[in-house]
């Protein structure tokens, strides 16, 4: 009974005692410098939210297109439950955009993001450092010229924290795909290539010959395809994330077809920019953000006229 009972208190020196001080001592002592460096997962992950979410102005477009040059958020719009005679149910997902998922191992608080960094679909519509990207040319096109359907274009985050990284995918292998859903993954890279090149195609596939070329409008649904490997980029929501900013959505490259062999909701996006009303507001907070754009005119002198739906009619 008694051969268990401690006999002694702290003050009492047994077996490796020394050894225990100064193990202690030395764990103090790390933990000391490493706080005076910055170097605790509590402050890196202070660091990083305190610099990534940074409010980003996004671009006013006045004319109703997407330029080079401009500062956007690419928005998934998400959708609601749904039932028909393939899904009896269709798990509804929220509106999400495209994000920096920054790993705070390596994190230094001189230095922007380092290369390779993830990428995932937040549920927090705010422009800011993480969610803002720069629409890139790689074809020669000056600052300011619109974009146009089938044109190739880079994705690069913001200068300073977010360090400009592109936006780049690579054919699926064994050793290099995405953490959940195991398709295509989608990185962030500081080496323009091909593989940071993508072009925006027409909503409805039906259509899409028929709009090649001609410029793209923000605020409206799209389809981003990748150009190496023509697959489109896609959010899931029925992969789960859980990043250092909560639960978000896995983003990867991948075409989602329905049974009319058209992209389904997974693949729809937004390039939302700025209200040109109101200063520091995304388009994409207004009830009615293209209302005020009913007509507008392309520089090949076609008028080209929106609807509710997000699609464009071309007048006879």
């Amino acid at each position: 009974m008694a051969s268990y009972i401690r006999t002694y208190n702290s003050r009492v020196h047994i077996g490796n005692w020394r050894e225990d001080i100064s193990l202690e001592e030395d764990s103090l002592k790390d933990f000391l410098e490493r706080r005076e460096r910055g170097e605790l997962t509590f402050q890196k992950l202070g660091l990083l939210k305190q610099n990534i979410l940074k409010q980003v102005d996004l671009s006013a477009s006045t004319d109703g297109w997407l330029h080079f040059g401009d500062t956007v958020m690419l928005v998934n719009p998400g959708w609601e439950r749904r039932y028909n005679l393939r899904d009896l149910q269709k798990t509804p997902q929220d509106a999400a955009a495209l994000s920096i998922n920054a790993n705070i191992n390596g994190l230094n608080p001189n230095t922007p993001i380092a290369a390779p960094c993830d990428v995932s679909g937040t549920r927090t519509l705010e422009p800011n450092a993480r969610t803002a990207f720069v629409i890139t040319s790689v074809d020669g096109s000056p600052v300011g010229e619109t974009v146009r359907y089938s044109q190739s274009f880079a994705l690069r985050t913001t200068e300073g924290f977010a360090g400009g990284l592109y936006l780049s995918s690579e054919i699926r292998t064994l050793q290099k795909n995405a953490k959940k859903s195991r398709l295509q993954e989608v990185t962030l890279t500081d080496e323009p290539s091909f593989l940071t090149q993508w072009q925006v195609l027409y909503f409805d596939p039906q259509e899409r010959l028929e709009y090649e070329g001609l410029p793209v409008p923000v605020n409206q649904k799209v389809i981003i395809a990748h150009c190496k490997t023509n697959q489109c980029l896609a959010v899931l929501g029925n992969y789960i994330l859980w990043t250092s900013y909560g639960k978000e959505y896995e983003v990867v490259a991948h075409t989602c077809l329905d049974s009319h062999k058209a992209e389904c909701d997974a693949n729809h996006w937004l390039f939302v920019t700025a209200n040109p009303g109101v200063e520091a507001q995304a388009i994409f907070d207004r009830t009615d953000p293209m209302a005020s754009i009913t007509t507008t005119e392309n520089p090949d002198k076609q008028t080209l006229e929106y609807n509710d739906d997000g699609l464009v009619k071309q007048e006879t």
